[in-house]
């Protein structure tokens, strides 16, 4: 049976204390109340950077046998050198998530609005060359790559198409893998997340959201999805709901 992974895009945020996290709970162990919530996170960090081998040892030790971690490439391959040239820092990347051995989600490929139609090409190498154990998702901010071109390329490498619910992008129901990838991304403009509160009542929106993943279980597609903390303004209050939603909606 398909299953629905519901998270955060990260955890180590202190304006959550009080409103997520008890009060006084130290930053060290965010992440282990967290994964007493929730089943699965999205990592931010390793865009900026690859964890050396404790931390990454540290994320497994503190969540539960059955959490799953998706990561972000980094940006030096995804954004600085876009696909190109970049087989050490790839290599060396998916070696490293590697170690989270049974806790390792999907890898996600999110690339910047200038990598277009020209880069197609590329991509095609590239994701010949990815270890097919992993699971990937591809983010596009390009909306002239959004197109059957892009779709055949992801389906015949069993690469999941991201799902961005996001205000200058298209919404997407094009599913190229046995997986889903959905990232509700929100509105920088709208929400200040440093407020530790919900901005924006987005009920209507995860209703519909709930109807189009409880679809896709029925036919069998696992689902990765995670809020942003400018969707509504706290991401753990649209995970709370929309799992309320989709319990519902299973039971």
């Amino acid at each position: 049976m398909a299953e629905a992974y519901i998270g955060t895009m990260g955890w180590s945020y202190k304006f959550w204390l009080g409103n997520f996290y008890p009060d006084s709970l130290p930053t060290n162990q965010f992440l282990a109340e967290y994964s007493k919530h929730f089943r699965t996170v999205e990592v931010d960090s390793t865009f900026y950077s690859i964890p050396n081998e404790a931390v990454v040892e540290n994320w497994k030790q503190q969540t539960p046998p059955d959490f799953l971690f998706s990561l972000k490439f980094p940006r030096i391959i995804t954004h600085q050198k876009m696909l190109k040239d970049c087989e050490q820092e790839t290599q060396f990347f998916i070696e490293r998530a590697s170690n989270l051995q049974g806790k390792l989600g999907p890898l996600l490929l999110q690339f910047p609005p200038n990598f277009g139609p020209a880069q197609v090409n590329r991509l095609q190498d590239f994701l010949r060359t990815l270890p097919q154990e992993h699971r990937y998702a591809v983010e596009i901010r390009n909306k002239e790559l959004l197109n059957d071109e892009l779709y055949s390329l992801l389906a015949l490498n069993k690469v999941a198409l991201v799902l961005v619910d996001h205000p200058s992008l298209p919404m997407l129901e094009t599913i190229t893998a046995d997986f889903t990838y959905i990232r509700w991304e929100g509105d920088r403009k709208k929400i200040n997340p440093a407020l530790g509160k919900v901005q924006a009542d987005r009920t209507n929106d995860n209703q519909k959201w709930t109807s189009t993943i409880s679809q896709l279980l029925t036919d069998k597609v696992n689902v990765f999805g995670y809020f942003s903390k400018y969707y509504s303004g706290h991401p753990p209050t649209d995970v709370t709901h929309l799992l309320k939603l989709l319990e519902k909606r299973t039971s």
